[in-house]
């Protein structure tokens, strides 16, 4: 992916709408993935993407602060330790957040050290993100189709998140389960042989009920 194709080679492309088609070398007889300015289809979901063997660490204020105060504290701490963060979602007095497998751990343990006063840390391992790249207007009915699948196929999500753009959906999933998962979600939204009916537009309702009844 972007290690093969930094996208700051593509400007030049992009610039001058110019085509651009990844081939594997592994399988040249493959056609590959082209990438250009139009496209074809509209579809839900244009990507399945994930990074392996996480730490998720469940940030709870246990203490009265105020949601500026207590957030302002967990982010000094991190800055302190030099900590990046992969996937985050907060609350007003907790936030969980996601490290992947370059963070040291001392630097975890000092962080944790450093909120003890002001909060309970806890620490979850054998976790991986899984990402889905969506349509930023169809959201709704990606995430209604892909939490029908994980709750029909019984896989239990730690944690979620949506970026700002709306289009990167994010899934903390057991590592032992995220395979199943991705081969799961890439039936339904890449080979239409889904194991739920898929929601779309205007029928969110629809599928509300039916999850609803007894």
């Amino acid at each position: 992916g972007a290690q093969v194709l930094p996208p700051i080679a593509m400007h030049p492309a992009m610039k001058s709408n110019v085509p651009v088609r990844v081939k594997n070398s592994y399988n040249p007889s493959a056609v590959g993935t082209l990438i250009q300015n139009t496209k074809e289809i509209n579809p839900l979901v244009t990507a399945i993407t994930c990074k392996r063997d996480v730490k998720l660490l469940d940030i709870h204020s246990n203490q009265m602060f105020e949601a500026h105060g207590f957030l302002a504290t967990v982010f000094r701490e991190f800055e302190k330790h030099r900590l990046s963060v992969d996937v985050l979602a907060s609350s007003e007095v907790s936030v969980s957040l996601t490290l992947d497998k370059k963070q040291r751990d001392a630097d975890i343990v000092g962080l944790m050290d450093g909120l003890s006063e002001c909060a309970d840390v806890t620490e979850t391992k054998g976790l991986s993100i899984l990402t889905l790249i969506a349509d930023v207007d169809r959201s709704s009915e990606v995430l209604a189709t892909v939490f029908r699948v994980f709750s029909d196929a019984g896989i239990q999500v730690k944690m979620m998140s949506q970026g700002a753009s709306k289009v990167n959906i994010s899934f903390i999933v057991q590592t032992d389960i995220l395979d199943r998962a991705i081969t799961e979600l890439h039936s339904c939204f890449f080979e239409e042989q889904c194991r739920v009916k898929m929601v779309k537009s205007g029928n969110e309702t629809e599928i509300v009920a039916e999850l609803a009844a007894p």
